[in-house]
């Protein structure tokens, strides 16, 4: 599966993949959870990475048969997020770096996420990343979320490249379904939350953003080790 097409553009997965965020929805659900006598098991974190928060939480909500809503968890995450988002977001190792590859070599980069868009907007501007990305995709601007190809072949559309020219980057098995699908150069970079996930037709696995075959398959100079 060689591939023929030069790589014209990079988007990026936001949770797990760019930021650290994966492992604070864990902390933000362990404590809705615990409110009502329930765990939140890796399994269970599994089942809702990558997926849009309203499908996420219903996935919470029926794996333990809560009896609340949508709306009532969505409220209490948003109550709940921006304390933790202060103390403790951090962008994921290899990705400062990686952009300013990418800037250097004039590669237009985008970001493609199931989270709500005031949340992206928060988080990058948090990061001061806002500015670096020709556009941002969020779950408003999709019908179907991930593992559904929509937000990949939006991406590439908006792009005005085929989608073999596009280089996804994502953390998750629905994220990297989803960008496989669209027919994509879809590489995973796993963090510790998705490591046992599978990552089925990505033309390979990457151990972080800095791993040097991401730099090699978009023909930027090599990393320098730290």
């Amino acid at each position: 599966m060689g591939q023929s097409l030069p790589l014209r553009a990079v988007v990026f997965d936001l949770d797990g993949l760019m930021v650290n965020t994966e492992e604070l929805y864990e902390e933000v659900g362990a404590t809705l959870l615990r409110a009502r006598g329930k765990s939140f098991t890796g399994p269970l974190l599994d089942a809702m990475m990558g997926r849009p928060t309203p499908v996420a939480l219903q996935i919470m909500i029926d794996w333990h048969a809560l009896d609340a809503t949508v709306a009532q968890l969505e409220a209490e995450t948003d109550a709940i997020f921006p304390a933790i988002l202060d103390a403790r977001l951090a962008p994921m190792p290899g990705l400062l770096a990686l952009l300013t590859a990418l800037d250097a070599a004039a590669i237009p980069k985008v970001v493609a996420t199931s989270s709500r868009r005031t949340f992206v907007d928060d988080v990058l501007s948090r990061l001061g990343l806002t500015a670096r990305f020709a556009f941002l995709l969020t779950a408003e601007d999709v019908v179907c979320g991930k593992p559904d190809p929509e937000i990949y072949t939006t991406a590439c559309r908006r792009l005005e490249l085929s989608p073999p020219q596009v280089f996804v980057l994502e953390d998750s098995e629905n994220g990297c379904r989803a960008a496989v699908a669209a027919g994509t150069f879809a590489v995973a970079v796993p963090g510790f939350h998705s490591r046992a996930h599978s990552f089925a037709g990505a033309r390979f696995v990457a151990d972080s953003l800095a791993d040097p075959r991401i730099y090699a398959a978009l023909g930027l100079p090599a990393p320098h080790s730290s």
